[in-house]
């Protein structure tokens, strides 16, 4: 409180001012009632006064104007030079009480400097009191100096000096304590208005993305309320399920090219391991990079890094970051920020995280519920067809057998035939998703040579019909796999099938069989109308068929079927293909045993 005291001071000289103004009339008063003066005692006593009122007003502009601790010093001598020449001058008045006049510079000198001014004061002013009652003794009668007079004037004084002294210190200190609560006071009620304020602001930052259950809609409305609250250069949100960590939401300095949204990573050996502790992580700067993924963000220009888990209940659910540019670049109250943030955000993020999942699981229902439809309808049009020729062919037989010639009888029989092995093929698809949709579908597995089931499924396709040139390109040396013959027939076969099914007349289809890098690769390639892009992943799903181009008659469980008995040995089935370009379907095989050369 040291840093006070100047302004105390010209505070006190102020009002010492006018106090000292103010006496000047009761001087001249008293100068003016007082009789009895020795020659020359009355001239001094109105030169005094003359003095004094001058001093006075001098003293008094100066106050006004100017502060300082020679104002101070300069009027404490002047009160102190006026109040002695009063004492001596009046020391012709026996029994007055004029000596006490001397008390009042050590009241000013205590109020002024303390305990120290009052007792410089009170020992300055101790010759004064001797040549007082010099004087006093010469004017009276009879002429003794009393010793005692001046002892008891310089015993009070000091006394007076000691007890002012001491209460100015007292006055003094209650004064600088009441400052130093009222600042502690001041202090406190602006940290705590900061803090209401922040809180405030963080809750307007939680309700932001509460806002919408539209992560993309909320997650703006929450920078928005953020970059406000607490600038930053790049913020993220990551949700943990299980030991993978997955990007919700990212802006910023690289959030499109860096950890961008939907990106995925694993939680161990990350700085999650201690996030998911509950633990606030604050990396004041990332040089040397601690974790793997700070390297990458340094690359970015980023320094300084603040982390919040997100909290739901006593689950950490995630983790909230913050990054800035600029190392150790966050205050301790952004550090407290940021983790009330992570608690308020949690639950936001967590009911978006639960909207998304139940959105994507009735649009997946909607689609498996079209999808249902349409096979229904599919099914039922598949069905009627081959049924309706079977019925008609079998009761012309039955109505006209005797007027029907033996070519036309099995012309009928063999109409009969192909639907009914038209309809036993749509049942045994069915029956097949069904198998493998349960787990029980089956394999038999043993050593297959790929050479053979292409040539067998080529010459079978070109014996069927005579449209479309069927043609096999075999590498000589093709390992055998290790796989179910009769499934993976059936895979090629659809293939083949299709190939000839959406290719023109006079086109070609190509069946190729090679090694590559220890797999079977046999793919076929046909010259009709190809799959847009946006239909390349239906069509391997249940009851999926591609809406471009010319209907086909099928289910759309033929490549479902290729696709999952491909993965469960241990391959793939893959489509390489454009609108108006054909359409290139791969089958990926492992190779099972050493390659078979064939001269």
């Amino acid at each position: 409180m040291e840093t006070d005291r100047p302004a105390a001071i010209a505070d006190a000289d102020r009002w010492l001012a006018w106090v000292r103004l103010g006496a000047v009339p009761f001087a001249i008063f008293q100068v003016a009632v007082s009789s009895g003066y020795p020659t020359r005692y009355l001239a001094a006593a109105w030169a005094t006064t003359a003095a004094f009122a001058a001093g006075a007003s001098v003293l008094f502009i100066l106050s006004r104007r100017t502060t300082g601790r020679w104002l101070s010093l300069v009027g404490l001598v002047f009160d102190t030079s006026v109040v002695c020449a009063y004492v001596l001058v009046y020391s012709f008045e026996q029994g007055t009480p004029i000596r006490q006049l001397l008390y009042l510079p050590i009241v000013e000198g205590a109020l002024l400097y303390g305990m120290v001014g009052s007792i410089a004061v009170a020992l300055l002013t101790t010759p004064v009191v001797i040549v007082f009652e010099w004087l006093r003794a010469r004017h009276g009668s009879p002429h003794t100096y009393r010793l005692n007079f001046v002892t008891f004037q310089v015993g009070t004084s000091l006394l007076m000096a000691l007890i002012v002294g001491w209460l100015v210190l007292r006055l003094r200190g209650a004064r600088a304590d009441a400052e130093l609560r009222a600042e502690e006071a001041e202090h406190l009620r602006d940290r705590l208005g900061r803090r209401v304020d922040l809180l405030e602001a963080a809750n307007r930052a939680a309700r932001a993305l509460a806002s919408s259950l539209e992560l993309d809609e909320a997650f703006s409305a929450f920078i928005r309320e953020l970059s406000a609250l607490m600038p930053f250069a790049r913020v993220t949100i990551v949700l943990v399920e299980g030991d993978r960590a997955e990007v919700m939401a990212a802006a910023g300095r690289g959030a499109q090219t860096v950890f961008p949204p939907g990106s995925a990573r694993p939680v161990s050996g990350s700085v999650l391991d201690e996030l998911l502790e509950g633990k606030v992580v604050y990396r004041e700067t990332m040089r040397p990079p601690e974790y793997p993924e700070e390297r990458e963000l340094l690359e970015l220009g980023l320094e300084c890094r603040l982390l919040a888990p997100l909290h739901v209940g006593p689950r950490t659910i995630g983790m909230l970051g913050l990054m800035r540019t600029e190392p150790s670049a966050f205050s301790e109250e952004e550090l407290e920020l940021a983790a009330l943030l992570g608690r308020l955000v949690a639950t936001a993020v967590q009911n978006i995280r639960a909207y998304d999942a139940e959105r994507r699981t009735v649009e997946e229902l909607r689609r498996l519920s079209a999808l249902r439809a349409d096979f229904v309808s599919l099914v039922s049009h598949e069905l009627r067809s081959p049924m309706a020729a079977v019925i008609g062919a079998a009761r012309t037989l039955q109505g006209r057998w005797r007027e029907l010639s033996p070519d036309q009888r099995q012309s009928f029989l063999a109409l009969i035939g192909d639907e009914t092995t038209r309809l036993a093929d749509l049942i045994a698809d069915v029956l097949d998703t069904s198998r493998i949709e349960a787990g029980t579908f089956s394999y038999s597995f043993t050593n297959v040579d790929v050479i053979r089931l292409v040539h067998d499924v080529v010459a079978a396709a070109q014996v069927g019909q005579d449209e479309v040139r069927v043609v096999a390109h075999v590498n000589d040396a093709v390992p055998h796999v290790r796989g179910d013959e009769r499934r993976l027939r059936q895979v090629v076969q659809n293939l083949v099938d299709n190939a000839v099914k959406y290719s023109p007349a006079d086109a070609h289809v190509n069946v190729a069989a090679h090694a590559e890098n220890g797999s079977v690769r046999v793919a076929v390639q046909d010259e009709g109308p190809g799959v847009a892009a946006e239909d390349q992943r239906l069509i391997f799903e249940k009851f999926g068929r591609s809406g471009a181009g010319e209907t086909k008659p099928g289910t759309g469980l033929g490549l479902f079927i290729a696709r999952s008995i491909a993965e469960a040995h241990g391959g793939s089935l893959e489509l390489e293909s454009a609108p108006t370009r054909g359409a290139t379907f791969t089958l990926l095989l492992p190779a099972g045993c050493a390659s078979v050369t064939r001269a």
